[in-house]
């Protein structure tokens, strides 16, 4: 899609915006799904088509208005995400995880009035924040200079756990790379985002509800964190770019991690897996949106 295209080609605006849900969970967290799914369900002045994936799972208990969607076995975040947008309609979609929630009645009216008001933009990240008051991590500003939180701009990945789209334009990218099964899923969308002529914004002024937990507590955590780094490059840069991108991200690790051996090792397994295994279809993006995300603050290359 060349730019302005999803623009010219939007569904007429509606006096609601219609918005599609997808909710994502393996049915391990009933109280936080059901207050993610109620948030939804209280927003105020859009209409709604709302459908919860049951990642192997089939779910139950799923308050009136929200129907379920169950799939026989856990295809990954990506993959599942992907399959609830097949099944529900809406001139944009929105993704919540089943650990998240929007506490503002007011937030998908808001979040389409700031797509609605930038044609230029093409997905929105809101602020999150841990409802506890416990410290917010830094990983979800998706920015290299953070600043503070509360400071919107153009980025170029997302934390994927409240995310909304014009449908359009999910469609045009491809929804999620499926391959990646868990992490770095938002910034190859962000980054498709940017190929098809648009921008991802992170709203400070907009807020979901998220625990602060460490992902990277996890051994498969680190390794996918690795291998997907590399899917990353071969399935979006330019041949010359794929071999910086994954270097570089190979010199921060061991920066990181020089004292802990183990990590380093298990990174490092990922990245030879990430060069053998099947990536899936690559989408080669164009040297004009690398020079665009150039030109707005991140070469593709860190």
């Amino acid at each position: 899609m060349t730019p302005g295209t999803a623009r010219r080609n939007a569904p007429t605006r509606r006096s609601r915006p219609r918005i599609a849900v997808v909710s994502l969970s393996q049915g391990t967290r009933p109280d936080d799904l059901r207050r993610g799914l109620d948030s939804v369900l209280a927003q105020e002045d859009v209409e709604l088509d709302v459908v919860c994936v049951g990642n192997g799972w089939a779910p139950t208990g799923l308050p009136e208005g929200v129907r379920a969607l169950a799939l026989p076995e856990n295809v990954g975040i990506p993959a599942g995400r992907n399959a609830g947008a097949e099944v529900v309609d809406g001139d944009h979609v929105f993704f919540l995880d089943d650990d998240a929630s929007i506490p503002s009645p007011t937030f998908l009216r808001d979040a389409v009035a700031l797509l609605d008001g930038d044609p230029s933009l093409g997905l929105v990240q809101p602020r999150v924040v841990d409802p506890t008051g416990s410290a917010n991590p830094r990983r979800w500003v998706p920015r290299i200079r953070k600043g503070s939180a509360t400071d919107s701009s153009p980025v170029f990945s997302v934390w994927e756990g409240a995310v909304l789209l014009p449908m359009d334009v999910y469609r045009a990218v491809g929804g999620w790379g499926a391959p990646y099964f868990y992490a770095h899923e938002g910034i190859e969308l962000a980054w498709r985002v940017w190929d098809a002529g648009r921008r991802a914004w992170y709203a400070g002024d907009l807020v979901a509800h998220h625990p602060a937990i460490d992902p990277a507590r996890h051994t498969e955590y680190i390794r996918l964190n690795a291998r997907n780094r590399v899917f990353l490059a071969r399935r979006n840069l330019p041949v010359a770019l794929r071999p910086l991108y994954v270097g570089s991200w190979a010199a921060i690790q061991v920066a990181r991690w020089w004292r802990h051996p183990l990590r380093l090792r298990t990174w490092f397994a990922g990245v030879r897996e990430g060069w053998t295994a099947d990536c899936g279809p690559t989408r080669t993006m164009g040297w004009l949106t690398i020079a665009r995300m150039t030109l707005a603050g991140r070469p593709p290359v860190v």
